[in-house]
């Protein structure tokens, strides 16, 4: 009897494991913020799903993707202030996609070397809640992406003034 039930284990056992393993990946797929390089699959798709770029939502103006683009690193540091979570000295790579009406999808991050130490795991839901209420002004007929990177505190021309 014991010889049956160790066999019977030894048959349940790689099943049940294969059957969470998968169903654990198909609840990452929903995941609407996470590191770069954590699914590099799914990060290739979305690159190409999203083949339009922020410069040419911009009408390819620099100067107003770059106001938008620092505008939206902003509203990302004032809702970490409002939430309790400082971002000074962070700094991250940062790939931002956004569906056709404006709102984002997806933020793909990944700290810079030279960034702040703190819990990523913090930023991520900091950037996930953020997501849940954020509405940018910018629509296109396409979605779109914009890769980049930023450092906080956010300096923006509205607060150093125009260049000369």
């Amino acid at each position: 009897m014991p010889k049956i039930i160790l066999v019977l284990f030894c048959l349940i056992l790689p099943v049940a494991g294969l059957w969470s393993q998968k169903k654990s990946n198909a609840a990452d797929t929903k995941r609407t913020v996470f590191f770069i390089g954590e699914d590099e699959g799914d990060y290739e798709k979305m690159v190409r799903n999203y083949n339009a770029m922020l410069f040419e939502v911009c009408n390819n103006n620099m100067e107003l993707a770059y106001d938008n683009w620092t505008m939206l690193m902003k509203d990302i540091e004032d809702y970490s202030t409002k939430n309790n979570v400082d971002l000074k000295g962070v700094k991250l790579w940062f790939n931002v996609f956004w569906d056709k009406d404006g709102t984002i999808d997806f933020i793909a991050f990944y700290p810079k070397p030279n960034s702040k130490n703190m819990n990523y795991e913090t930023v991520k839901t900091l950037l996930t809640g953020f997501l849940a209420g954020y509405q940018s002004p910018l629509k296109h007929s396409n979605r779109f992406s914009h890769y980049g990177s930023v450092a906080f505190p956010v300096f923006s021309r509205s607060v150093i003034g125009p260049e000369k």
